[in-house]
């Protein structure tokens, strides 16, 4: 069982990395790549470690309903029932954005641009 500052912490950090995940997507979809590094490549840092919270969140809910048979609580606030369903979301339009990475532009970029590379 989550005590509410452990559940406000991770639904906070949900909340965040769907949103750095749902808009790393729609630059997927719109351009075939996605978030550029940024500065001393924080911006791609912070791509690819929201990815892995998202995953991981929606694991542990995942989880959690299988053991319990219901999902996550609330938290304070309903931060911690948003993350998971932006979770959720998130994954889905990933695997929506996915095929159409495939169907637009026949392949799936590199999670590190490689040199010389479409996304570099």
């Amino acid at each position: 069982e989550l005590d509410d500052n452990t559940a406000g912490i991770l639904g906070g950090v949900g909340v965040v990395s769907s949103g750095v995940m749902l808009w790393s997507e729609y630059t997927l979809k719109t351009t075939g790549c996605g978030l550029p590094a940024g500065p001393g490549g924080a911006l791609g840092a912070l791509e690819g470690i929201s990815y892995l919270v998202v995953v991981g969140l929606v694991g542990f809910s995942v989880f959690t309903k299988v053991k319990t048979g219901k999902g996550l609580p609330a938290g304070p606030g309903g931060l911690l029932g948003a993350a998971e369903g932006l979770g959720f979301l998130a994954v889905l339009a990933g695997v929506v954005v996915l095929g159409f990475q495939v169907a637009d532009y026949g392949y799936i970029p590199n999670a590190v641009p490689t040199e010389g590379g479409k996304c570099a």
